[in-house]
């Protein structure tokens, strides 16, 4: 049985020389590492040993030119300093030697390498004494003290060369480094070299602020201009600013994530870091970049840092969540295939010198199947169980604590036919500092006490810095426990750390060698997984040996390679060096050696067996995208006929007329497949491309063909894709009678019954269609896919019920939104949407950013003692996922699990009973309708998974238009428990709350802001079903627009018994990435109120709350802050506004589409341009036509509702004044029309202040202006005898009308704050 090999190292220093004339006078001094075996006490200088270590290491890079030379003396680089036992490098040898004024000789002047030094051997052994002494140099006095620029190595200077070139370019770049990188000093001197004034480091690491300190004072030590600020070192971020107004500093800032994103600027509690944010920052360097800045919160941060010149570079060791933002230029890598080959290769050019590379140690990685040595713990889904495994009891004792101990007796295991971790005490002075990774915070203490009283790891102490949860707990004082535990001298104790997430990123422990992965799932992110493992490959000299190895034990086998293949596979297509699997695999298993035990046999993975790994990564990685990924298709898409890429721009027409399609590019159909002798020429292309070697013109013609094949097969990706994305949810929710059947391409659309299809498919896209188009998917892919969304969902059924609800949400966070008509609810959102109205059981934390395990209660008073009652009712009315319905399940459940559920209940805390409870609720309290049959399907599985359990979940056919013309029969239908939902005796059931989130539009074929609002209908048939409570989710045009919407309108806003109304002003703050038009919101109706409403406004993360009266005017304004403002302008000058001026559409009978004449005697203003057009086809409006009229474009500036950065809008996008003898298609509305060019002028003034603005933007909720948008815009007098000046600057006009309608400093500025300038 293969041993472990030893992780620590001993060195010894050699001087030889050779024996040439160019080589006359001069000695190489470099260092050797001795084997494992040797005793190292007692070696005098130029023992055998020594010199046998020394000379292999010499024989490595000098046999091969065939050089002979002269071994003059080797010394053990152990010494004892102070009691400590440390070890030299021969790069400080160097440093004492240039310190001392000893010269140098450069062989190879081209990569300064191959460096000798001119001098003898006397002074280099005096050398080695005065460095082992501490001392600088070989003389009393140091021959030089001043510091030094830092020496940048290769790939650090190309980091910085690329990011400054790039940063002329584009305003973002990203660094892919490894750590141990030197991405700090590397970033700071791209700040230095582009002399950045005001450069921000952001973080989630508050106590690298210490480092980052440390490392600025190495790069601007010579540059006094520079000053550094932070919360704990340097200047203040006030004091630089005065320093800047005072002196003209530059200046580098150190912020932290957790503390800028507390601003109430960005939606925090706090009135602090104002300035920060309002800073014009040249460079913003984000550090860890994977680490918080794509969560809603940080991408606020950054959204309100951001300037419009602002640069960012984004550092990471791991920014694989990153990549698909950034384009190929705009990445720079260092991975660590890349350093372990730059090690490698270091003495094909230097010959021996100082390898700036040798103290990054090699990861091994051993993997164990624990599956196979412990039995009940595999999961389809979870490699091996880990959390079940450690699962703890309400003692804090583990609930399979016999299984845990024979673990960790398994692991001290002494055998012939076995080799584990601690089963010698060589082994256990190997790993005799380690970090375990488990899965939370009560398994961490439970598996301290278990340790501390076992037979063997009693030995060590125990270290637990998983704490109590807190993440946002700072990291350093875990860090000092640790580092307090191991103490000044390593090589004497020993510790075991348990974490479980706190000090697996961004932190340096050196004494660790090993780390043990106790956690995690098949589905563990790559990013993660690697920052934790590469916490051990910090460099290190432990009682004078150098860490050159590394360990990692992983007792999942299958997650372990499924990571390292992504990771391989990643690092490789980022860093440009090759797309071709098998090198990239090859590259990194060749540095990272991966062995697998099985018992007695042990197995090394060579790149077939990791090929095959990387086959899941791509399925893996198909389902995690939701099958929005390259990967699902085939290559037939890049040899795509005329014929078949003519049918790809039919394919287009439909599709493009759905929401979700992303912009495509126009399909070329002249373009025809290569040969398989051009796809060789073109791999011979791509090499000499990528070698910088010059192109025949028919290399260069074959790159240009395969970059417009590829082009039309991202095309053609683009388009399937509408129709890509709606497969998962389909293949999660499709009731197969046999479960051991495969859903593949050919039988997918069995599957399905057409009334789903037609639901869940683009309009257009039949059955007939996808069959034509199948050929395209991967079959494979397809299939392994399918089966592994299938696989997720059914090992869910074998978890208790939280685990269950995480697993089944964590499923649907992969699928995608088809459109804004086909809206899957969020369970963020439904925990947002359900938490403020009903209140329950909450899975999210406050911040409403982090899923947490053990979900939180939230007490709305008496709506949720009733809304969860053990006999409650709760009523969805169109369920598409089943999550709302899951939601209000689990909160009822946990009502229930307090209660008897008959006479034989015993009440025992076991997942047995809970699964009684939870299948008693379904049963008892919970109904369901669906829009179809695969809706219906897809609820259950969510509620019930694969199990027969009674769920009240009913299909009702042609819902939309039984529920609009068959009101009554539908309301009686519901309250029917026996003869409809066939769940008890009931048959006038009252209902406790109605939930949901209804279909939001009819879509009838026209363009969707022609369709018709349906989800007023839902809120209507709801209130007549009578419940206690309704609280659904719809758009909040409803306020002030909205196609048959008014009555509807009226009634909502007029009645008393809304209670609660939350509203997002832009649908992003709510629904990531879904834009809908004026925004959503969300209510609470209750039958027992009858009061004013609390309205809750939630803008760009700022939450604000009041009590309002809805019905205080005919439209909502949304903003309170409004109506005083809209008062005082209506009270002025009552029912003179400009609604009754406004032209309607097509103010002079001209659609959209009409275009110029040849000739005419009129000029026509359309939406391309001016042309000529005939005065006698003009039906209405003709009076206008003499006049000087005053237009503007019916679009707003700003879709759908988006504000600018700062929040604002400008609302109109396009003014004009049309002369006489000009008209306009409908494409613009005339607001006025005057006598005078003056008087048009002046109305054109006023439309650009901000005050007019502001009150069209009170019933703008679309990207639409109607002349009803116009009701609060006041009427004034253009002419000069007006009580305005016109005659002054848009901004004074504005101050004027300010003073006119008696508006305050509070009015004003948040006029201004809303409104920006149309300057």
């Amino acid at each position: 049985m293969a041993k472990f090999v030893s992780s620590l190292k001993a060195k010894l220093i050699y001087v030889f020389r050779i024996n040439d004339k160019s080589h006359a006078g001069c000695l190489k001094v470099g260092e050797a590492t001795l084997t494992d075996e040797e005793n190292l006490w007692g070696l005098s200088p130029s023992s055998h040993l020594l010199n046998v270590a020394a000379k292999k290491r010499i024989n490595q890079y000098t046999q091969t030119a065939g050089i002979t030379y002269d071994l003059l003396y080797t010394e053990l680089s152990i010494f004892t300093r102070g009691g400590t036992i440390m070890s030299l490098t021969d790069g400080e040898v160097h440093k004492v030697l240039e310190r001392s004024g000893i010269k140098k000789k450069v062989f190879d002047i081209e990569n300064k390498a191959n460096e000798w030094f001119i001098t003898d051997l006397e002074t280099v052994k005096n050398a080695i004494h005065a460095a082992k002494e501490g001392r600088m140099s070989l003389s009393a006095t140091e021959v030089s003290t001043d510091r030094s620029p830092i020496i940048f190595r290769p790939e650090q200077r190309d980091a910085i060369n690329k990011t400054k070139k790039q940063f002329k370019k584009s305003n973002q770049m990203l660094w892919n480094a490894k750590m141990r990188f030197g991405k700090t000093l590397s970033g700071l001197q791209v700040v230095k070299e582009m002399n950045f004034a005001r450069t921000l480091i952001l973080t989630h690491r508050p106590v690298v602020d210490a480092g980052w300190f440390e490392d600025f004072s190495k790069i601007f030590y010579d540059t006094p201009n520079y000053r550094y600020g932070s919360k704990n070192n340097g200047e203040s971020h006030a004091s630089l600013e005065r320093l800047v107004a005072k002196e003209g500093i530059h200046y580098v800032y150190f912020a932290s994530m957790q503390d800028l994103r507390g601003s109430s600027l960005v939606g925090g509690n706090f009135d602090k870091n104002h300035q920060v944010f309002a800073t014009t920052w040249d460079l913003i360097i984000v550090d860890e970049a994977h680490e918080g800045t794509k969560t809603e919160l940080g991408e606020a941060v950054m959204k309100e840092l951001t300037k419009e010149r602002t640069k960012i570079l984004r550092l990471s060791g791991t920014p694989f969540n990153l990549f698909d933002d950034y384009k190929e230029d705009e990445i720079y890598t260092w991975d660590y295939v890349m350093e372990q080959r730059a090690k490698a290769e270091w003495d094909l050019t230097h010959f021996g010198d100082p390898n700036p590379y040798a103290g990054l140690p090699r990861l091994n990685i051993y993997t164990y199947d624990l599956n196979k040595l412990l039995d009940g713990y595999g999961d389809s889904e979870l490699a091996f169980n880990f959390r079940e495994f450690f699962r703890v009891n309400e003692d804090g004792e583990f609930v399979h604590k016999t299984d845990v101990e024979a673990f960790l007796n398994l692991i001290c295991k002494k055998d012939e036919d076995s080799n584990y971790p601690y089963s010698t005490e060589e082994y256990r002075d190997n790993f005799r500092h380690s970090l375990w990774v488990v899965p939370g915070v009560k398994s961490a203490k439970a598996l301290s006490t278990m340790l501390q009283s076992h037979a063997v790891f009693s030995q060590f102490q125990v270290v637990n810095v998983a704490g109590e949860g807190d993440e946002d707990q700072e990291r350093d004082d875990a860090l000092e426990l640790v580092n307090k535990a191991i103490g000044n001298k390593p090589e004497d104790t020993y510790t075991i750390t348990l974490s479980c997430g706190r000090l697996t990123t961004g932190v340096s422990v050196k004494a660790w060698t090993a780390v043990f992965m106790l956690a995690g799932s098949f589905s563990t992110a790559a990013s993660s997984y690697m920052q934790t493992i590469f916490r051990v490959q910090t460099p290190a000299t432990i009682g004078g040996k150098v860490k050159e190895e590394c360990f990692v034990f992983d007792f999942a086998p299958d997650r372990t390679l499924k990571v390292i293949a992504e990771t391989a596979k990643i690092s490789a297509k980022a860093g440009k060096t090759t797309s071709d699997d098998r090198k990239a695999v090859g590259d990194f298993i060749n540095f990272c050696p991966i062995i697998a035990y099985e018992g007695s046999k042990m197995t090394s993975y060579d790149v077939p067996n990791m090929l095959q790994q990387l086959k899941k990564v791509y399925v893996e990685r198909v389902v995690r995208n939701g099958f929005e990924d390259g990967y699902l298709y085939n290559d037939d898409l890049m040899r795509l006929d005329s014929l078949e890429l003519q049918e790809f721009a039919k394919l287009k027409k439909i599709i493009g007329s759905t929401k979700a399609m992303p912009k495509s590019g126009e399909i070329d159909v002249n373009n025809q497949g290569f040969t398989k002798e051009e796809h060789e020429q073109l791999e011979k292309a791509e090499k000499k491309k990528r070698e910088k070697k010059p192109l025949t013109d028919e290399e260069k013609r074959l790159l240009e063909e395969k970059a417009e094949k590829r082009k039309n097969r991202d095309t053609a990706v683009s388009i399937l894709r509408g129709i890509s994305i709606r497969m998962p949810l389909m293949i999660y929710g499709a009731d197969l009678t046999d479960e051991s059947k495969e859903i593949t391409l050919d039988n997918f659309t069995s599957l399905i019954d057409d009334g789903s299809w037609n639901e869940f498919m683009p309009k257009g896209v039949t059955k007939e269609i996808f069959e034509q188009f199948k050929k395209y998917y991967d079959p494979e892919v397809f299939c392994s896919a399918g089966k592994r969304i299938r696989a997720m969902a059914k090992a869910a059924d074998a978890l208790d019920v939280e685990d269950r609800i995480e697993r089944i949400t964590a499923i649907f966070n992969t699928f995608r939104n088809p459109d804004k008509e086909t809206v899957l609810t969020p369970w963020k959102v439904v925990n947002m949407h359900l938490g403020d109205c009903l209140g329950g059981w909450v899975f999210y934390d406050e911040t409403r950013e982090r899923q947490i395990v053990e979900p939180r209660f939230v007490d709305n008073g008496e709506v949720t003692n009733e809304v969860f009652a053990s006999d409650a009712r709760i009523l969805e009315i169109n369920s598409k996922s089943g999550l709302y319905p899951l939601y209000m399940t689990y909160s009822i459940y946990r009502s229930r699990l307090n209660e008897k559920l008959d006479a034989t209940d015993t009440m025992e805390d076991t997942p047995e009973r809970h699964l009684k409870v939870w299948d008693a609720v379904l049963r008892d309290n919970i109904f369901v309708l669906c829009k179809t049959q695969m809706a219906k399907s897809i609820t259950r599985r969510t509620l019930r998974g694969f199990r027969q359990a009674k769920v009240n979940t009913r299909y009702y056919e042609d819902l939309i238009n039984q529920i609009s013309h068959k009101t009554a029969k539908f309301v009686s239908q519901m309250k029917q428990g026996k003869n409809y939902w066939k769940a008890n005796e009931d048959n006038d059931m009252k209902f406790t709350a109605i939930v949901g989130n209804p279909p939001y539009q009819q879509m009838d074929g026209g363009a969707g802001v022609s369709a018709k609002p349906i989800y007023n209908v839902f809120v209507d048939v709801a209130k007549l079903i009578r419940p206690k409570a309704i609280s659904m989710i719809m758009p909040a045009k409803w306020y002030t627009d909205g196609k048959g919407l008014d009555e509807f309108r009226t009634k909502m806003l007029r009645d008393k018994h809304i209670a609660k109304l939350v509203d997002y002003v832009d649908s992003r703050d709510c629904f990531s990435n879904v834009d809908i038009a004026g925004g959503v919101c969300y209510f609470l109706w209750d039958s027992k109120h009858d009061d004013q409403c609390e309205f809750v406004s939630i803008s760009r993360g700022v939450r604000k709350s009041s009590m309002r009266d809805l019905a205080a005017m005919d439209n909502f304004v949304r903003f309170i802050e409004s109506e005083s403002i809209i008062d005082k302008v209506v009270k002025l000058q009552p029912s003179k506004f400009y609604d009754i001026k406004v032209s309607s559409r097509k103010p002079f009978g001209l659609a959209t589409n009409v275009t110029p004449l040849e000739k005419g005697d009129i000029i026509l203003k359309h939406n391309k341009g001016l042309g000529h057009y005939d005065s006698k086809l003009i039906g209405k409006g003709k009076e206008m036509i003499p006049l000087w009229k005053v237009t503007i474009s019916y679009l707003t500036a700003e879709h759908a509702g988006q504000t600018d950065s700062e929040g604002r809008k400008k609302i109109l996008s396009s003014l004009s004044i049309l002369k006489p003898g000009e008209v306009c298609t409908e494409t613009y509305l005339v607001v006025d029309a005057f006598s005078s060019e003056i008087e048009a002028s002046n109305m054109y003034k006023y439309l650009c202040t901000r005050l007019v603005r502001f009150l069209l933007f009170q019933l703008t909720s679309t990207q639409h202006i109607s002349k009803d948008k116009f009701k609060y815009v006041p009427l004034q007098d253009f002419t000069p005898a007006s009580d305005i000046d016109w005659s002054k600057s848009v901004a004074e006009i504005d101050q004027q009308l300010y003073a006119k309608y008696g508006l305050d400093l509070s009015e004003i500025d948040f006029i201004e704050s809303k409104i920006k300038s149309m300057e």
